[in-house]
Formats: structure tokens, sequence, C-alpha cells
């Protein structure tokens, strides 16, 4: 069974469970872009509850291009932000100092399309989390997947919808879960400065 997704930005917890159970994914890169979608925001855990880090795009959230096709708008230093938030939300969690400075490389490249920034942060992820599956991009979008061989989740995993999926994996303690209890279906990089590399 090969695991058909979309590329989300550092997404959930969720969807990197998930992506272990495979051995194969294949990457939509020909599906429109969604609106009100993780592939260019991300959740995380800070002082005051949840923080949404959100990538600008050239022509804003409503436009009309295939994913692969989705330019970053730049001028506003974005990285440098969502850098400065990362810090501030994990700099004393037990994991942040162990992945820090491999991160803070990441962010300092520029990259001109959303697909590319996802793709390279995917496989940060997976290179972090010891992940194994072999990840490839379709060559063409398919409407529908043979459910037999495919398991398409594509647009599976929506801020709209991620709250109502139950997290099958045990708590972990999290940086401010004293002062905002324990929050589930955060991005992946809070389990990693959290808890470390185990899903």
């Amino acid at each position: 069974m090969i695991l058909v997704t979309d590329l989300q930005y550092f997404s959930s917890i969720i969807y990197y469970k998930e992506l272990s159970k495979f051995s194969y994914c294949l990457l939509d890169q020909y599906d429109y872009h969604r609106k009100m979608s993780f592939r260019n925001r991300c959740t995380l855990s800070g002082a005051n509850g949840t923080v949404n880090l959100s990538i600008p795009l050239l022509g804003g959230r409503n436009q009309k291009s295939i994913a692969k096709e989705v330019k970053i708008e730049n001028k506003d230093k974005w990285q440098a932000r969502h850098w400065k938030t990362i810090v501030s939300c994990y700099n004393k969690s037990p994991w942040f100092d162990h992945y820090r400075d491999d991160l803070n490389v990441l962010y300092s490249k520029n990259y001109d399309y959303l697909f590319e920034w996802n793709i390279a942060c995917m496989k940060w992820v997976c290179d972090k989390m010891s992940l194994k599956t072999v990840i490839s991009l379709n060559e063409s979008y398919t409407k529908t997947y043979d459910p037999t061989a495919f398991d398409d989740q594509r647009n599976r995993y929506l801020p709209a919808t991620i709250s109502k999926i139950t997290l099958s994996a045990d708590r972990y303690p999290q940086v401010f879960e004293e002062r905002s209890g324990f929050i589930p279906n955060l991005s992946i990089l809070d389990k990693l400065f959290c808890a470390g590399n185990i899903l």
C-alpha cells in the first residue's frame, strides 16, 4: 500500500505518525493549492497557548496555482520571524539544543516555491525522526487512486478537522503544559523538541 498525501509546513504529529506506517509515500504536486490548510502554516505551543506560523504567499491565499507552482512572498523576512518564534517557544525544551543548529541552517536558506520549502522541511524531519519511508512525487494529477494499492489521504489533515482526529500516541511533556494544559495535534516540531525523535 502506498500513501498519497499533500505536502505541509512542518505538519502535525499525526501526519508523521501515519507516514511512518508506510514504506512508500507519493506527494501530490499537481493538486491545486488549498486555502485554510497546513500547506503554508503550522501550529506550535507558546506561553499563551497555540501559536500559528504562516508563510506569506505571492498572490495571497486565494490563488488558483497547482501546489508545485505556489510562490513564497519573501519580502517581509518571514523565515527570521518564524525562527525567532520557534526559539521563543522551545528554547527551554529538553531537545531543542540538540536540533537547534541544523534547523537554523534550514531557516537561513531562501526558497522561492512553497513546495520546495516544504520538501526541505519534510526531509529534515524524516532525517531527525529516522523515518525510512521512500518519498516520491506524482508526475500528473490523479483525481482517484486505486484503493487496493493506494491510501489517499490528500487534504485529510486540515485546521478545521484535525482537532476531531484522535491522536493515537502517548502524551508527552510540553514546555507550557502546566500553564495551558496538554495541547494535541501540534506540529511535529513540538514532539521533536519536547520528547525527542520517538513517534
